[in-house]
C-alpha cells in the first residue's frame, strides 16, 4: 500500500514537473521576411538580428523560446488571438498600435529613407511629389506616414514586403519607395540599384514612424511585459545586446539615426 502511494506521489511531482516546465516556454511570433533582422532561411529556420535578440532575452529569463511564423498583416490579430505570448519582429512602437498591445522599451532605433532615381528630380515635399506613385510595405508605419502626410497626394502602391517594391522601383514601375533606411541603404550597394539613390531628410516623425522598435504582448500581459523588459536592460547592461548587433551592424543600432 505505501508502495502504491508512494508512486502516485511520484506520478502527481513528475506532472506538476512537467507543467512547470512547459510553463517556461515562450511563444514569439516573427515574419521571417525582414532581413536582417529576421528570414527564413533554406532548412525552414528563423534567423537573424530579431532571433538572436529573442534568444538572449530568453536566456536572461531562463525561458524556452518557441518561434511562430506569423504574416505581418496578421501578426497583431496573432497575439490578441493567443497565438504566442509575444512579437519580436522588428515592430516600431507607435500610439496607433499602443492602442492594441503595450511594448518593452525599444531594442533599437532606425529612421525611413525615401528613394528614386539620382536623376529624378524629385523634391520630398507635397508639391515635390504630386502625383507620383510611391511604393511601400503594408501594414507598416511607412504606409501609415504615407497615408498621413501624402493621402491624396501620391498615388500609394502597397507590398506584401520591400523586395517587391525594390523590384518595381528598379523596374520603373514606381517614382520611389519609402522603407526602413538601413535595409534601404544596403539594397542601395547591390547591383539592383544602380543609378537609385537617397532623396530627401530622414523621416522619424514618431507620430508616424514611433520611438523604436519594441516587444509587444497583450495589454493585459503587464508581468510579463515587465519581465520581459527587465531581461532586454540585462542584455544591454552585460553587452550581449552590443555583441549580437555587431554580428549585423556596422554602427549603435540603439542611437542610429
Amino acid at each position: 500500500m505505501k508502495k502504491w502511494i508512494l508512486l502516485v506521489l511520484m506520478a502527481c511531482i513528475l506532472g506538476v514537473c512537467a507543467h512547470a516546465m512547459a510553463a517556461e516556454q515562450l511563444r514569439i511570433a516573427n515574419e521571417g521576411e525582414y532581413p536582417p533582422f529576421n528570414l527564413t532561411n533554406a532548412k525552414g529556420q528563423l534567423e537573424g538580428f530579431d532571433i538572436d535578440i529573442a534568444n538572449a532575452i530568453c536566456k536572461a529569463m531562463n525561458v524556452e523560446p518557441v518561434f511562430v511564423v506569423q504574416d505581418w498583416n496578421g501578426i497583431i490579430p496573432g497575439l490578441l488571438a493567443k497565438k504566442y505570448d509575444c512579437i519580436i519582429s522588428s515592430m516600431s512602437i507607435t500610439d496607433e498600435r499602443k492602442k492594441q498591445v503595450d511594448f518593452t522599451d525599444p531594442y533599437y532605433q532606425v529612421p525611413a529613407r525615401f528613394v528614386t532615381k539620382n536623376d529624378s528630380g524629385l523634391k520630398i515635399s507635397p508639391d515635390g511629389l504630386k502625383g507620383k506613385r510611391v511604393g511601400v510595405q503594408k501594414a507598416t508605419t511607412y504606409a501609415n506616414y504615407l497615408e498621413g502626410v501624402y493621402s491624396g497626394v501620391v498615388e500609394i502602391v502597397y507590398y506584401d514586403n520591400i523586395e517587391s517594391h525594390n523590384m518595381d522601383l528598379a523596374n520603373g514601375r514606381l517614382d520611389a519607395v519609402l522603407g526602413q533606411a538601413y535595409l534601404m541603404g544596403k539594397w542601395l550597394e547591390t547591383p539592383e540599384a544602380k543609378g537609385f539613390g537617397f532623396v530627401g531628410d530622414p523621416v522619424t516623425d514618431v507620430k508616424y514612424i514611433g520611438h523604436g522598435a519594441g516587444i509587444a504582448v497583450r495589454k493585459e500581459d503587464q508581468k510579463l511585459r515587465d519581465r520581459i523588459n527587465a531581461a532586454l536592460h540585462q542584455i544591454i547592461a552585460d553587452g550581449a545586446h552590443k555583441k549580437i548587433a555587431g554580428k549585423y551592424f556596422s554602427f549603435d543600432l540603439l542611437k542610429y539615426k
